[in-house]
């Protein structure tokens, strides 16, 4: 494995994408589905770069040619001009300031790729071919769409929702691990899939309330008589 899969947090981070044609327009599409300060860099830029950011407040553009000085303090950095020159500049300034960098469509020198999305946000699967592959990658995404509903992140964001609801509610660590699998496996999956709210609602309450009233193991280990405790001796200090 060559490339270490991770899930970086970008809100609020400074992400740059030096480039302002098609190269960088597709990463502008990809990032602005995060919360990042998205700052582009170029003389010009094409048309749907200039209505994104007049209609956004966190895309800046910068109409000059790149510096070095760009890269300084941010997390991110696109290299994205299509043109191999240019886009040398910019990967040696970001590894000069240590900031990460990707060259598009260039795997040698980046620090990190950017894989193929499937979006069902707050759930989100990335694929990875290393570079290699591009096409084998788009591939699996179109076989993953197909597999998971366009609504399957309304599970994620129930999911987080009852979240507290549940820490709340139910003390022992397996008897919410049950409640969760009920949930995720049973009609109130299937009330959410559909948007039926309501249902939800009722299924939730009911899991939640018959969940709480059972007793736990704990409880059910004070109604017994006590065993004899043993002992545990750890030989080593490492």
């Amino acid at each position: 494995m060559k490339y270490f899969p991770v899930y970086l947090d970008l809100d609020e981070a400074p992400v740059l994408i030096a480039g302002g044609g098609e190269t960088a327009l597709q990463k502008l599409r990809l990032l602005a589905k995060t919360e990042a300060s998205i700052a582009l860099v170029a003389p010009s830029f094409v048309e749907e770069i200039s209505k994104r950011a007049a209609a956004s407040t966190t895309i800046e553009l910068i109409h000059r040619p790149f510096t070095a000085d760009d890269v300084l303090g941010k997390r991110l950095v696109y290299a994205a001009h299509d043109d191999e020159t240019l886009d040398a500049l910019v990967c040696a300034a970001a590894k000069d300031a240590g900031v990460l960098v990707n060259h598009v469509d260039h795997p040698s020198d980046c620090d990190f790729i950017t894989p193929s999305i499937v979006d069902r946000a707050p759930i989100t699967v990335a694929i990875g071919t290393e570079g290699t592959a591009p096409l084998l990658a788009r591939e699996i995404k179109a076989k993953l769409e197909t597999l998971l509903p366009a609504n399957y992140g309304a599970l994620g964001r129930m999911a987080q929702q009852i979240r507290p609801l549940i820490l709340q509610s139910i003390s022992d660590g397996r008897q919410r691990l049950r409640l969760w699998e009920r949930l995720l496996n049973g009609p109130f999956r299937q009330a959410v899939l559909e948007d039926k709210d309501e249902e939800a609602g009722a299924l939730f309450n009911k899991e939640l309330d018959a969940a709480a009233a059972l007793p736990t193991p704990s409880d059910e280990a004070d109604s017994e008589v006590p065993a004899e405790k043993g002992t545990v001796t750890l030989l080593g200090a490492g």
